[in-house]
């Protein structure tokens, strides 16, 4: 829905825009005409949002179709401000506003005394100018200091002092949401705002229009408003209070990937990688965050968020990286030795219940192993293993870690002739290729058979890791 951006209509005026035939639309029909229109012709109005398509899309979709505000609910890095910023995409491309307006009017229907002033003198020479959709959403997120200024708006002190009375609404500074007229407004954690905010919403959303020092300026106001705020605060016990949640037409739920192959998506989709992970290390990653996220010692009510895992890919990428550049090889590729790096880094996201002191680093090695071990019999079940045990167990040890080449580890696998067969088996399986990915599988294997007690591990100081 996004597509590139094209040039903006021609006409300049009231006059030439009535010629052209536009017709005004709300902002709310406008939205509802896009998904339809997309809906019928097989178009994703929705790029970039992985595992909502058969929950949280469907219910968001027939909100729109409703002409509903909308809440979102959800735990942190679920996706909920992600997905509220698609819906630019649902917004006609170019849209006529009153050139030099305060407010995005259109032609058609100023709304703010200065405006109908203009129209009326100059009518059809009214100029206009066009707006993009990317210009028309607007974004807040909400903290306890946030005034009523800033949201609905204030009486400016210079347009007073200029010789306008108190009273007069051309006095006024206009917050976020009357800026907004004829786009989306979107706030971020709505609870947080203070319980007097949250009242100056309530003739905005209802009446849509804006009192400002106990005066009321009458604007109809053409916005949609959306929120996102945690379940556990957007309730009566909470910091939301009732009449504003009363007045959200549809609150939807959202929530973490429901199948591996999502949480694989995701991080494939947001991360940004300096070195290649294998997607066999980005799956010991998603079901090392899966197990984090449901386990009896973390704190589920602050959640385990996709970035959680993201940051992960990251780190491993970098520590293949760093490996590549200290002993010079040409391409780097991660290893699952380097998901040793990812628990420090991920170790201060995860909040844990009362009474794990002491024990956190311990939970998240464990649920490494068990990601790793799963992903080991996920992808090399049915491999016979036996001639590489063999090997280990007669032969030198295989020796890793963060100045290992690829190439180096490769080479050190005793009896070639007899386990050349298995690594070739392996790689083909993983689909690994070249040198560093085929290390990468051997290191899967590896941790594998340790994991399965078959062969032995240890690991010293220096950041070396053997197996035999």
């Amino acid at each position: 829905m996004t597509s590139q951006q094209t040039a903006h209509p021609t006409p300049r005026t009231l006059g030439e825009l009535r010629a052209s035939g536009h017709i005004q639309r709300s902002i709310k029909d406008e939205i509802r005409n896009n998904l339809l229109t997309a809906l019928r012709t097989g178009a994703d109005p929705w790029p970039g949002i992985v595992g909502f398509e058969t929950t949280v899309i469907p219910q968001l979709e027939r909100a729109l179709l409703a002409g509903h505000d909308v809440v979102m609910l959800g735990e942190r890095g679920q996706g909920k401000t992600r997905l509220l910023r698609t819906l630019v995409g649902l917004l006609d491309e170019w849209t006529p506003v009153i050139e030099g307006a305060e407010l995005n009017e259109h032609p058609y229907e100023p709304i703010t005394p200065a405006s109908i002033r203009k129209a009326a003198n100059l009518q059809d020479d009214l100029p206009i100018a066009w707006k993009h959709r990317s210009e028309r959403y607007a974004e807040k997120l909400a903290t306890p200091d946030t005034s009523v200024g800033d949201l609905v708006g204030d009486v400016d002190p210079m347009k007073v002092a200029e010789g306008r009375s108190l009273g007069d609404p051309e006095t006024i500074h206009f917050g976020l949401i009357p800026r907004a007229h004829r786009g989306i407004v979107a706030i971020n954690e709505l609870p947080d705002l203070a319980e007097r905010i949250q009242v100056s919403m309530l003739n905005v959303m209802e009446e849509r229009d804006i009192q400002v020092r106990g005066y009321s300026l009458r604007l109809p106001l053409d916005v949609m408003l959306m929120a996102s705020a945690n379940p556990e605060d957007y309730t009566n016990r909470g910091r939301i209070i009732t009449p504003l949640k009363d007045r959200f037409g549809a609150e939807i739920r959202t929530h973490y990937p429901l199948e591996l192959d999502d949480e694989v998506a995701v991080i494939e989709q947001e991360a940004d990688l300096v070195a290649t992970v294998p997607t066999f290390v980005t799956e010991i990653l998603a079901r090392f965050t899966r197990y984090v996220r449901d386990h009896p010692s973390v704190d589920q009510r602050s959640g385990i968020s996709a970035r959680f895992a993201i940051a992960g890919a990251e780190t491993v990428a970098a520590a293949a990286l760093h490996r590549a550049t200290v002993v010079g090889e040409e391409s780097a590729t991660a290893r699952v030795v380097d998901l040793g790096s990812v628990i420090e880094v991920l170790r201060g996201k995860v909040e844990f219940e009362s009474g794990e002191e002491g024990r956190e680093m311990e939970i998240l090695e464990h649920l490494l192993r068990k990601a790793t071990a799963d992903t080991v019999r996920e992808h090399l079940a049915g491999i016979d293993m036996a001639p590489l045990v063999s090997a280990l167990e007669t032969g030198e040890p295989v020796v890793t870690g963060d100045r290992v080449t690829a190439k180096e580890l490769l080479g050190s696998i005793p009896e070639p002739e007899r386990t050349g067969a298995v690594i070739d088996t392996i790689a083909e399986r993983l689909e690994a290729t070249d040198d560093g990915e085929r290390a990468s599988a051997l290191e899967l294997a590896l941790e594998g058979l340790f994991l399965a007690r078959r062969i032995g591990k240890e690991a010293d100081d220096s950041g070396q890791t053997i197996y035999g």
